[in-house]
């Protein structure tokens, strides 16, 4: 733990310059007394500190002393910054070892260029959850990060959509983070970590396969996934407003649909959706800019809603208290 914060100190007055005995303790969460213990100790190992004493004093590393990191450019260095996710680091136990990352990298970059990090730092954040969604329980995370880098199987009990339990053995092969959201991917199936119950981390490791690439099954999965889920085609029309509308009031993989089929204004084409039950609200959202051609049980519906909408409005029949 002391070598450690030795090179913590070392990084911090590389990277910030002059800071006190005060700054460094509240920085690392040590008392000043221990700063002053690892400023000696950092001096007897030959580290090139000084201090100034006086209310603008401070530690110092002598002009041109710095240790750097091999292999990265400055560039490199700089984007890395950009990968900064304190909210999911801090979900996998990783938040401490994140922040040392940053810090040595923001020591590696030259003096120049060290600036212009702590402005990607200041200028660019990164907030993955989607809107108007609170956090997902994400309980059994750390064991599940744990058993994915040690290659442990694990037993889960999972809820599946319906609230049905059933019981599994996963050899977990990563982790994806997706919109706020963690999954996991085990033996070829996707589990929503939200949704594990319970979970043991057992003895019994397992051989990853070498040809398993995570970023490649995620994007075929998730592909697969939407055709899955918008699989059923309602046959409608919409004019040049309507077709305009869809691609800001309709969610991503149907709005995508409908730029790929690009049809004429007045054009019938197939509308994508998980079920007629779910087209209603999302077709009803595009008032007379859409027309429902089939099935007739949906044209039904929605000429059930305008009628039920008509009476609401229509002065006649609104209630004493509406009016």
């Amino acid at each position: 733990m002391k070598s450690s914060r030795l090179i913590q100190v070392l990084l911090l007055l590389q990277s910030r310059g002059r800071m006190t005995a005060d700054e460094l303790a509240a920085e690392l969460e040590v008392s000043p007394r221990t700063i002053y213990r690892d400023i000696d100790a950092l001096s007897a190992a030959g580290i090139p500190i000084y201090a100034d004493r006086g209310p603008t004093g401070g530690y110092q590393l002598i002009d041109g002393y710095r240790t750097r990191l091999t292999g990265l450019t400055s560039s490199e260095a700089q984007s890395l910054f950009l990968a900064g996710l304190p909210g999911p680091a801090e979900e996998l136990g990783l938040k401490e070892f994140a922040a040392a990352a940053q810090l040595k990298l923001l020591a590696a970059l030259p003096t120049e260029l060290r600036s212009r990090a702590e402005q990607i730092r200041q200028r660019f954040h990164l907030d993955t959850p989607t809107w108007f969604r609170g956090d997902e329980p994400t309980e059994h995370l750390a064991t599940i990060a744990d058993a994915v880098w040690e290659q442990r199987r694990v037993r889960m009990t999972y809820q599946r959509w319906g609230n049905q339990t059933v019981e599994r053995e996963v050899e977990p092969y990563g982790l994806v983070l997706k919109a706020g959201t963690w999954y996991f991917v085990g033996s070829g199936r996707t589990y929503r970590v939200s949704r594990v119950q319970e979970l043991h981390a057992s003895g019994d490791t397992f051989e990853r396969p070498r040809d398993f690439d995570l970023a490649q099954f995620w994007a075929e999965w998730s592909e697969e996934f939407e055709a899955r889920m918008y699989g059923e085609r309602i046959t409608v029309r919409m004019t040049r407003a309507g077709l305009d509308k869809s691609q800001y009031l309709l969610r991503g993989y149907q709005a995508r649909v409908i730029r790929q089929l690009a049809p004429a204004p007045g054009e019938e084409f197939g509308f994508p959706t998980e079920s007629t039950r779910h087209a209603l609200p999302d077709l009803l959202k595009f008032g007379a800019d859409v027309e429902v051609i089939a099935p007739n049980e949906l044209r039904r519906e929605i000429m059930a809603a305008i009628k039920a909408m008509h009476d609401v409005y229509n002065d006649a029949k609104l209630p004493a208290w509406f009016r």
